[in-house]
């Protein structure tokens, strides 16, 4: 066996490495964070027969596993979380600062205590022997602080144990020792290790604390839910790093027209990651939205250019309204906006309305909208484009009772979509009595349905 010594200069920041030292690290920027360390690279020609081999386990020979998630009877999270916590999971809970990430896991941890006290038959009792707590550790916020919104919340804290450190081995020690149902950890920004050189917040730190919780975690049988702050693309040293290591990635995403917060799962290994949530904050944090479907429809009354259609998020159908505005270009090159719809498609649509249905848009300029701030890419929302466009230009008026759903080809034909027997469900759910739709077969109770097979049979109507 050799042994090679080599130095080099480490970025305690973003933790780039360097030959040489210098004033700023090339990479992340920062003044004065390289630091000189060194490498003790080991030569060796241990044999592979040395080398014990790994256990190789038979998968049929296990039998079923039974996950036994937490439920929160937050019926919004279950969703996400692909119906509650799994145990020995790692949840990561992302989200620009100021979102509220601090106050759903506050109202998370409540839920979780009151459904397992509930489950036992119990009352709410610090000294309940089958209900295990839950650990706040936080390293941003005081015990006053935490204790404040809690009661803002109206949560039972009796339950709920608060940890004040920032060294994740002492946490992780405190979790292990107290074996809760539920660990939380706010935030991972701002825990380090002692393994690692550099402050916390830097990328090898977060990774470093990341995968010591998850390997406590899993040991453990214990759930972990760890909050990332990012910045609003997402960037350095924010949750970006750590999605490959955790097993749920959940983003916390604001609408804000309406004050409504979306959680949307973008990984999840125990559920699907189609799913959305959807809370208001309120004062007392947040609530869960009775009847989602509706929130985006706005009561517009008579006007010309608005047509109401549908959209899956997940397994759940969102209608929403579709808004145009259709005036004589004053230019010479016609313009064309969008807001929450994509641009390239709204072109791909007035090109075909010109081409198939014989609507002269190379003269007029179209403005379109989808209220309440949502962004939506949906084939689904293509004939209730054309028809808000050609509504606009005719200025004729649409049935606000009427909703319309279909994909539109380059050849002006009308595509059937996914889930159409959903989505007129929901509809008729909310009292629209007709739907104009591609021509295919569906089964509605109550529903009037138009069919239609080409753009141009639906222009007639108007």
């Amino acid at each position: 066996m050799s042994t090679k010594i080599s130095t080099v200069y480490a970025c305690a920041n973003c933790g780039a490495q360097s030959l040489k030292w210098s004033g700023r690290c090339l990479e992340c920027g920062a003044w004065g964070s390289l630091q000189m360390q060194t490498i003790d690279q080991k030569t060796t020609g241990v044999s592979a027969a040395r080398i014990s081999p790994a256990e190789i386990i038979d998968i049929g020979e296990i039998g079923d596993i039974n996950l036994n998630r937490i439920k929160t009877n937050i019926s919004e999270m279950d969703r996400v979380l692909g119906g509650g916590i799994v145990p020995g999971s790692l949840i990561l809970l992302g989200g620009e600062p100021g979102i509220g990430k601090s106050t759903i896991v506050a109202q998370i941890a409540d839920a979780v205590i009151k459904t397992r006290l509930a489950q036992a038959g119990e009352e709410i009792s610090p000294s309940s022997e089958k209900t295990k707590n839950v650990i706040y550790a936080s390293g941003e916020e005081s015990l006053s602080q935490i204790k404040f919104r809690l009661n803002r919340l109206n949560c039972g804290n009796k339950n709920i144990k608060f940890i004040s450190e920032t060294n994740v081995e002492k946490i992780i020690a405190a979790i292990e020792m107290a074996k809760p149902v539920l660990a939380i950890i706010d935030s991972i920004q701002t825990v380090y290790t002692s393994d690692l050189p550099g402050e916390a917040g830097s990328i090898n730190q977060i990774r470093a604390c990341a995968a010591k919780l998850l390997e406590a975690a899993k040991r453990k049988n214990i759930a972990v839910i760890i909050i990332g702050h990012i910045t609003k693309d997402g960037a350095i040293a924010g949750p970006k790093s750590l999605e490959h290591i955790v097993d749920t990635v959940i983003y916390l995403e604001t609408e804000t027209a309406h004050n409504y917060r979306i959680l949307r799962a973008a990984k999840n290994r125990f559920g699907s990651t189609n799913e959305i949530g959807v809370f208001e904050m309120t004062d007392s944090g947040f609530k869960e939205i009775a009847n989602p479907a509706a929130i985006f429809i706005e009561d517009g009354g008579k006007i010309t250019g608005s047509v109401i259609s549908a959209v899956m998020e997940g397994t759940r159908p969102f209608l929403v309204e579709i808004q145009a505005l259709v005036t004589k270009t004053v230019f010479g090159y016609p313009q064309r906006k969008a807001s929450g719809f994509d641009l390239n498609r709204l072109q791909v649509l007035c090109a075909v309305l010109t081409k198939r249905a014989k609507i002269n848009l190379t003269n007029q300029d179209v403005i379109l909208n989808v209220v309440g701030g949502l962004k939506i890419n949906e084939p689904a929302l293509d004939l209730a484009v054309c028809l808000a466009i050609s509504s606009s230009l005719l200025n004729q008026v649409i049935d606000r009772k009427t909703i319309v759903l279909g994909e539109v080809g380059l050849g002006g034909e009308v595509r059937n979509v996914s889930r159409l027997e959903q989505r007129l469900a929901e509809a008729e759910k909310l009292g629209f009595t007709k739907a104009i739709i591609p021509d295919c077969e569906v089964k509605t109770k109550k529903i009037q349905l138009k069919k239609v097979s080409n753009i141009n049979k639906i222009i007639e109507e108007i």
